[in-house]
């Protein structure tokens, strides 16, 4: 993993829905895989809904692909959740949070502060990937927000 200043990128979302319902449906972990682009999640140990507990994304598409696995540092319902990142490829912190606003709707904001992994190829690579990444989870989180004011998530 490359060592230095981490990779930020923070993307958010207005959503038409009330701050608890908007953290209901993203912390249903194994819902994700309905709206981020290729990734499904399970939950390793715990009960997915409290500190300590390891949450495991696989990101790809069929075989191809890694397990993003990350450990539950801050759960602060319905406001926020914070993960360690502890794979072999995704490490850094990452944060969802919810902000009320006014009118029963949600800003959902997903970050991350992430270290690049193959050192020089990763920190050179990265600025050719971004965009692309960034795209993946814009489109991912639109489609978070449309399934919640569909009400098409459970709680």
């Amino acid at each position: 993993m490359a060592k230095g200043r981490p990779a930020h990128v923070a993307l958010d979302v207005v959503i038409d829905a009330p701050v608890d319902r908007v953290f209901d449906a993203f912390s249903q972990w194994s819902e994700q895989g309905r709206w981020m682009l290729g990734t499904r999640v399970e939950v390793r140990t715990g009960d997915g809904r409290s500190v300590g507990s390891e949450l495991a994304a696989w990101t790809g598409a069929g075989p191809a692909g890694f397990w993003d696995t990350m450990e539950i540092t801050r759960w602060e319902p319905p406001y926020r959740v914070d993960v360690l990142h502890t794979g072999k490829v995704v490490r850094g912190t990452g944060t969802m949070e919810v902000v009320a606003l006014p009118g029963d709707r949600s800003r959902f904001v997903w970050s991350e502060d992430l270290e690049l992994p193959l050192g020089t190829v990763g920190r050179v690579g990265w600025p050719v990937a971004r965009p692309a990444f960034l795209l993946g989870v814009r489109k991912s989180l639109e489609a978070f927000g449309r399934l919640v004011e569909q009400g098409a998530l459970p709680r």
